[in-house]
């Protein structure tokens, strides 16, 4: 599984003097404690550094956006502790100058309001905050219930939301992408524009397959990191039925990539996975590909660039191994029933049947490869789980766009060879005739969890792509987190994938 990641976010209590600074420090405090109770380390002005440890002067404004780029948070919590100063949060933001995500929301009253009341009046200045924020041009995401009291469930929710999106930003607009070799020839489904890309975050580097077979052909026999990482291999699947010599080849292959990523930075892979490397190195690369992206390191078969980001956006997102997957096969049955497959690549964490490796029939087969040159592919079958299916693309003139489903896989007697499932997506055949008719390739990333609301903020809303699912009414058009098959709240997506960041 994936390591845990910590995140930073920044905290802007704004406060509007006018109302009780004993309130505001309240539900101030209250809300780091639960940001905290999360793993969240809080970036915020102590109470000796601003009034109550809350900006509303600019002065406070200044001091505090000076405090968020120092520290480079990955994102920034508006909360409205009572009205507000929406000047403060506009300079705070402003000057701080870091295009992250945004979430805002507002502190509820202490109680049905009477004559004697200490007021808050948030739900007022919630409105204020939102509107300037829209004048500077700043994207935000609202919290799903705005006005609430941070020790609610539906705050609780609402952060564990927010720290996945922030993740996917983040994560995507820093990225860096080994593409290992050129696309096959015949795939002109994973080409895409490396220059728009880099545009939105992630850089591409690249690798020439000549380069990984000299440097993989030369590591020691006797070097001892060779010996760890072939044990790691039978530990990681049933080697039984290929030789000895692919296991060490692709152990030889995998330890070269792994330094040359931690050499290079890179996050996720890209990876001409055939037919020069059976050829002209004589082993799969599926057992390599499949063990990174078990590890929390995407790698797109075909050097699929699009699909590694689509891969790192859904792995982010649900902080969980992702796979690629072709939308193979509809079931002959159940016209809801789609065949999520590839030759045998996918995270032995999707794995319910024991994980083997085999050998790529289908290049093997053809003549394209010897047998005993296309071993190393991993086969099981998929477990029963809630999943996430992303893709983004490219289309002509170079815009990204993206499509997002959500479904379960489940238990069928239908069979076939390397890594596979049966997946239940409601209304499969309007989103098939959708992912035709707006251009989108036989690749999809596949997770564990629902998690579509969150990349669809992160693509839909901060990086301005079009995002199509099968059930929305308008085509393309990104409305702040709307409802998927089999997900209705943010609550749900907390319960589907639980939030480990601590």
């Amino acid at each position: 599984m994936t390591a845990t990641r910590k995140i930073k976010l920044g905290f802007i209590p704004a406060n509007r003097g006018f109302f009780s600074k004993e309130l505001a420090a309240k539900m101030r405090d209250q809300t780091i404690e639960v940001m905290q109770r999360l793993g969240i380390e809080v970036v915020v002005p102590g109470p000796t550094e601003t009034k109550v440890g809350c900006i509303e002067t600019r002065e406070e404004a200044e001091f505090a956006a000076e405090l968020f780029r120092r520290e480079k948070v990955q994102g920034i919590v508006i909360g409205a502790v009572n009205f507000g100063e929406e000047q403060g949060v506009a300079w705070c933001v402003k000057k701080a100058a870091l295009d992250v995500p945004i979430l805002i929301y507002g502190c509820q009253e202490e109680e049905t309001l009477t004559m004697a009341t200490a007021r808050r009046d948030s739900f007022c200045g919630l409105l204020s905050i939102g509107e300037v924020l829209r004048q500077l041009g700043v994207r935000y995401t609202v919290a799903q219930r705005p006005i609430c009291f941070p020790t609610d469930p539906s705050f609780l929710a609402d952060l564990d939301f927010f720290v996945r999106l922030c993740r996917v930003v983040y994560g995507l607009r820093n990225a860096r992408y080994g593409q290992i070799g050129a696309r096959p020839d015949a795939f002109w489904t994973c080409r895409f524009n490396e220059k728009q890309l880099q545009r939105i975050g992630p850089t591409v580097v690249t690798l020439d397959l000549s380069e990984v077979f000299a440097g993989a052909q030369k590591i020691s026999d006797d070097d001892p990191d060779l010996g760890r990482v072939i044990d790691s291999i039978h530990g990681y699947a049933d080697t039984s039925a290929i030789r000895t010599l692919s296991v060490v080849k692709s152990a030889r292959l995998e330890l070269f990539l792994r330094r040359w990523a931690r050499a290079n930075a890179v996050d996720a892979f890209g990876i001409q996975c055939w037919t020069s490397i059976q050829a002209n190195y004589g082993v799969c690369s599926c057992t390599t590909m499949s063990r990174f992206g078990n590890e929390g390191v995407p790698s797109a078969c075909e050097a699929d660039i699009m699909g590694t980001l689509s891969m790192h956006a859904a792995m982010l997102a649900a902080d969980s191994p992702a796979g690629l997957a072709d939308w193979n096969n509809l079931h002959n049955d159940d016209d809801e029933l789609v065949n999520v497959w590839h030759c045998g690549v996918f995270p032995a964490a999707f794995a319910r049947t024991p994980v083997k490796l085999g050998v790529q029939e289908i290049i093997a087969s053809s003549g394209a490869a010897r047998y005993e040159d296309s071993e190393g592919t991993i086969e099981f079958v998929a477990r029963e789980n809630p999943v996430t299916l992303v893709r983004v693309t490219q289309d002509p003139g170079g815009d990204l766009k993206a499509v997002i489903a959500e479904g379960r896989i489940e238990n069928n007697d239908a069979v076939t060879f390397g890594c596979y499932g049966w997946c239940r997506l409601p209304n499969l055949q309007r989103l098939y005739r959708e992912v035709l008719l707006q251009h989108f390739p036989h690749h999809v990333a596949i997770t564990q969890g629902h998690v579509g609301n969150v990349v669809w903020e992160a693509l839909g809303n901060y990086f301005g792509m079009k995002v199509y699912h099968a059930t929305q009414e308008t085509p393309g058009l990104y409305t702040s987190r709307r409802p998927f098959a089999g997900i209705t709240t943010v609550a749900d997506a907390a319960i589907a994938a639980p939030l480990q960041i601590g």
